[in-house]
């Protein structure tokens, strides 16, 4: 089946939601992807982890010092954090990840909030609104 951006953000935050109320906060970053991941690979999605980032400048790389979390499906882009404070340098840093990667839709989430939908970041990069 396949999924449109929109589809597939309700996805990731259902399952991200059921993560954190079985475990809480406090837990490693790379614990929660690896939880995340699975979950959404069992429930059908097609789902890459530590995928690198590729920076080009008029036509030559740069490198690919940086890697997104989760990417899934080709169309949405997970952040992950586990900690005290998001800075407003992430979601920043989510949108050049998208515009990069010339994808539409990303969402941060930090696990380490007491009200874990504190925690969530939507970020567009020339994605429609849904209504």
């Amino acid at each position: 089946m396949e999924y449109n951006e929109n589809e597939i953000s309700k996805i990731v935050l259902d399952t991200a939601f059921e993560v954190y109320f079985k475990l809480g906060p406090g837990l490693l970053e790379s614990i929660y992807e690896q939880i995340l991941a699975i979950e959404l690979k069992n429930k059908g999605l097609k789902i890459e982890t530590q995928v690198p980032i590729p920076v080009f400048w008029k036509g030559n790389e740069i490198g690919t010092g940086y890697r997104a979390d989760i990417l899934i499906e080709r169309k949405v882009l997970i952040e992950l954090k586990s900690v005290e404070k998001v800075l407003p340098v992430h979601p920043k840093q989510l949108k050049t990840y998208l515009k990069v990667l010339d994808l539409k839709l990303g969402l941060l989430i930090n696990f380490n909030e007491a009200k874990f939908v504190n925690g969530i970041v939507r970020v567009v990069n020339g994605l429609k609104d849904p209504s």
